[in-house]
């Protein structure tokens, strides 16, 4: 079958060119043939893009997609100010729904509360129903008494759980009945095809294989998705014989091994990215300087592991100190991989990146979500927080996401932080690091800034010229139409 798109320009230019997509017989769609709208280009099936404009399809390169798609069942607390306000939202849920089961609330962030988050706070809002509050970085959560109990944690003094405990109760209230979790990522996948969205790398804390494999056979078939594998599930994709970057059989060509994930330290938000300077009001105190999860000696161990049998690692390092450590794990194990987040560099690492070939796994929209934070507890630091430019003027390769549900899975919120570094009409944060929108938006498209004759048929067609879009035109971006291998997943033409 042949598909020709009509009378669509490239980004950055007023140019109008024909775009035939055929299947090459492998079950494979490429853009065969471009050529300037002259009509020359004939079809039975085409459609007429009337001057707008083709940009690749773009990928989200790190996401949890159960957590992102189970978000929009929970409370939303992103907008409460202090633990007496998001304690008020959830006795306001209580008094109008009067549930049965635990409430689950997610986005809170306390790193800049006048108040501390405490089980005596929640308990007042919800004597008996369990209540599980998420952190918007995913690294705490603050329970009330019933859910301590519920969940093992009886005595703990403030009801707030961080890292491996906070982990372990997400994981727990995670669980929930195939069908219901199928049917919250189907609409989180027709939505993000609907933002241009051809591709995710799935980081959830699961065993993703199965539960993505069942989702393509049941008609889930909107993305592609590389599928991270965890330390608890490693050795199981080892007796599968699974390799980063194959292709899972019966899957439509949809799903593909992706990295092994290893977390190295926390976050910002929680002070647990562990840092070569204390935190402000930590001085002296244990964990002043973060938290490592994983020591230099075992992540090299694990990684060393990963990569004999092919799979290729994702560190996560948020922290400059534990950045410095990645990157040495890297040397030494003499592999490629990823470090997800690179949030706070030291300059010298920078270079090092560069040097050992390391991949930038970068969110841009957590600098805007992060900004007044690091400035509080990154002072004199954040010149080197999310160096986008400082990265992709060394020559290291940037790959974009959202972390969602942290952020919402939205490249359009990356392309605009990245290349404005602001948001909501605030003054630039630290301008001298942001980067023009062809990286931006190659940063999210796999390299790609525009498409070519040759490329696989995943494309996104958008209303406005990413190249020359305002700042904040790139953030709402208008998306007419996403095709992926040929295929239509979004369609508003």
């Amino acid at each position: 079958m042949t598909l020709v798109l009509r009378n669509g320009r490239l980004p950055g230019s007023e140019l109008s060119y024909d775009v035939e997509i055929s299947n090459t017989g492998t079950d494979k769609a490429v853009l065969r043939r471009m050529s300037r709208s002259t009509g020359a280009l004939s079809s039975a099936q085409s459609t007429d893009l009337d001057g707008r404009w083709l940009v690749p399809g773009l990928w989200d390169n790190h996401v949890h997609f159960s957590q992102w798609a189970q978000n929009f069942s929970r409370l939303d607390l992103s907008d409460c100010g202090s633990a007496a306000e998001t304690a008020a939202l959830v006795a306001k849920h209580v008094s109008r729904v009067a549930p049965s089961n635990t409430i689950v609330g997610s986005g809170f962030r306390d790193a800049l509360w006048a108040d501390a988050p405490n089980r005596a706070v929640l308990d007042a809002a919800s004597p008996s129903v369990p209540v599980v509050l998420v952190s918007g970085d995913l690294h705490c959560c603050w329970l009330n008494s019933a859910a301590l109990v519920e969940h093992g944690f009886t005595d703990h003094p403030t009801g707030l759980l961080r890292e491996d405990d906070c982990f372990r109760v997400v994981s727990a209230i995670g669980t929930v009945t195939d069908e219901s979790m199928d049917a919250w990522a189907q609409t989180a996948a027709v939505n993000a095809a609907a933002r241009g969205v051809v591709g995710i790398v799935d980081f959830e804390m699961d065993w993703n294989l199965d539960a993505w494999r069942r989702r393509i056979a049941g008609g889930s078939t909107f993305l592609r998705v590389e599928f991270g594998i965890y330390a608890a599930h490693l050795q199981r994709a080892i007796e599968l014989g699974l390799r980063t970057g194959a292709v899972i059989a019966g899957t439509e060509g949809l799903l593909t091994v992706g990295p092994f994930k290893v977390l190295t330290d926390g976050s910002l938000n929680t002070r647990t990215a562990l840092c070569v300077n204390e935190y402000p009001g930590l001085e002296d105190t244990p964990g002043s300087r973060g938290l490592s999860t994983v020591p230099p000696a075992e992540l090299q161990s694990w990684m060393q592991r990963a990569v004999q049998a092919g799979i290729r690692p994702a560190v996560h390092a948020i922290g400059d100190l534990a950045n410095s450590y990645a990157l040495d794990a890297f040397d030494a194990v003499g592999c490629g991989g990823s470090i997800e987040h690179a949030q706070l560099l030291m300059s010298s690492d920078i270079e090092r990146f560069a040097k050992l070939g390391i991949v930038a796994s970068v969110q841009p929209e957590h600098a805007m979500d992060d900004r007044d934070v690091a400035d509080r507890f990154w002072p004199g630091e954040t010149g080197r927080a999310f160096p986008l430019a400082s990265l992709q003027q060394a020559g290291v390769e940037l790959a974009f996401g959202s972390d969602a549900p942290v952020a919402p899975l939205d490249p359009w919120a990356a392309i605009a932080s990245a290349v404005g570094r602001t948001r909501g009409g605030r003054a630039p944060w630290h301008p001298e690091q942001s980067v023009s929108r062809a990286v931006a938006l190659a940063a999210s498209a796999r390299g790609r800034s525009v498409v070519a004759e040759g490329d696989v048929a995943d494309l996104a067609i958008c209303e406005s010229d990413p190249f020359t879009a305002s700042v904040d035109e790139l953030r709402r971006m208008p998306v007419a139409a996403t095709l992926l291998n040929g295929r239509f997943t979004h369609n508003r033409l």
